[in-house]
């Protein structure tokens, strides 16, 4: 049965539409020139704010994890936790939109150094991947086979990646304060 799932273009297709959405943003990204900011100070304040949305994101998806989790039934909760599981993954979404607007626009996608190179790959690779998940989850019957999970599972692997490239990396290096 799995590899017949493997075969339906009703599976290809959102995988596809979420690799197209992935590489358009990263040739977007690497064609676009990066607009400079000039003040420091306000930069600063700018980039402490994305990273704690990016934060507040990372904690979401762990939400959206451990929601899951009761979702499937691997731990307690089943469906009463759904309708969180949908709010968290929505108030991250919000949340990280105009920190990734803001990342492609004034950065794009950079190589400058691994860490940098890994943070626009995970970036890419998130709203890819977020949306296959949600392309699969619009199909009849595709939110019960392991495609669903696996996506969901990439998006957490993508944020993780994001966060620690960014957040992780500011707070370490910069400092946690405003």
């Amino acid at each position: 049965m799995a590899s017949a799932t493997l075969i339906r273009p009703r599976f290809w297709l959102p995988v596809v539409a979420g690799i197209g959405v992935a590489v358009i943003l990263g040739v977007y990204g690497r064609l676009h020139e990066p607009v400079v900011t000039a003040d420091v100070s306000g930069f600063l304040k700018l980039q402490t704010l994305k990273v704690w949305l990016a934060t507040a994101v990372a904690g979401l998806l762990f939400v959206q994890l451990l929601t899951a989790l009761g979702v499937y039934g691997l731990l307690p909760g089943g469906a009463r936790v759904a309708g969180v599981h949908r709010w968290s993954g929505r108030l991250a979404l919000l949340l990280s939109v105009p920190v990734a607007v803001h990342c492609l626009y004034t950065f794009g996608l950079r190589s400058d150094t691994p860490r940098v190179l890994a943070h626009s790959v995970f970036g890419c690779l998130l709203y890819g991947v977020f949306v296959t998940k949600m392309l699969l989850l619009s199909r009849p019957g595709q939110s019960r086979g392991w495609g669903v999970p696996l996506a969901g599972g990439l998006v957490l692997i993508a944020v993780a990646g994001v966060w620690a490239t960014s957040a992780l990396w500011f707070f370490t290096t910069i400092g946690a304060s405003w």
